[in-house]
């Protein structure tokens, strides 16, 4: 309820602004995997290090319109999330800072709903990011791959509990993982996953 009368409230401050289109109804068909690298696990405290979106049109991920955004190194960059993502410091000079990144983002991805693989985990850091510097949170719809996966595998097996790594879940599904730990390949990977969800894959056993 509350992010419901969140939305509602940032729609009415945007009503006029620059970016009031992104509350309309989208009517288009297509959807953006979305993903993004940090430099941690909490919420509350990671900051961004990179962040991409690829579009899906039909039953085609279109990997020649993405978007892959390196920032400017941030000040909790540490060897721990370093040995995951490998963005070293000398590796994001010259990035774009996080105002430049999210204004980039924003009109790439638009109105059209988000696809992710955990996406409350994105949201939550583009959001807390976002928000002091534009006034309001993404407005978008969301589909989350790892819960949407655990819903059909349930349905379907109803005996297995579901594995829910990344990396076991692509095989699962028969997608390759195309630049782990990168944010434009995992976005690519998990719209390819979506892709599979939405043709009723069938989730064999071996993804328990």
């Amino acid at each position: 309820m509350l992010k419901v009368l969140r939305r509602v409230a940032d729609r009415r401050r945007q009503a006029d602004g620059y970016y009031a289109w992104l509350f309309q109804p989208y009517t288009g068909e297509e959807l953006v995997a979305i993903d993004s690298e940090t430099t941690g696990l909490d919420t509350r405290s990671a900051e961004l290090v990179s962040l991409a979106a690829v579009r899906i049109r039909g039953d085609r991920v279109l990997a020649s319109e993405s978007l892959d955004l390196r920032l400017a190194r941030p000040a909790s960059l540490s060897g721990d999330s370093i040995r995951i993502h490998g963005l070293r410091g000398i590796d994001l000079e010259g990035g774009d800072s996080i105002e430049t990144a999210l204004g980039a983002f924003l009109d790439f991805v638009g109105n059209r709903p988000l696809v992710g693989w955990c996406l409350d985990f994105d949201l939550a850091i583009i959001n807390r990011e976002l928000r002091p510097r534009f006034g309001f949170d993404l407005p978008n719809a969301g589909i989350d791959v790892a819960h949407t996966y655990a819903r059909q595998l349930r349905r379907s097996h109803p005996e297995i509990e579901p594995s829910l790594r990344f990396e076991k879940v692509a095989e699962a599904l028969g997608v390759p993982v195309m630049g782990r730990h990168t944010a434009l390949g995992d976005a690519v990977t998990t719209a390819l996953m979506y892709l599979r969800l939405e043709r009723g894959a069938m989730l064999a056993k071996r993804s328990s």
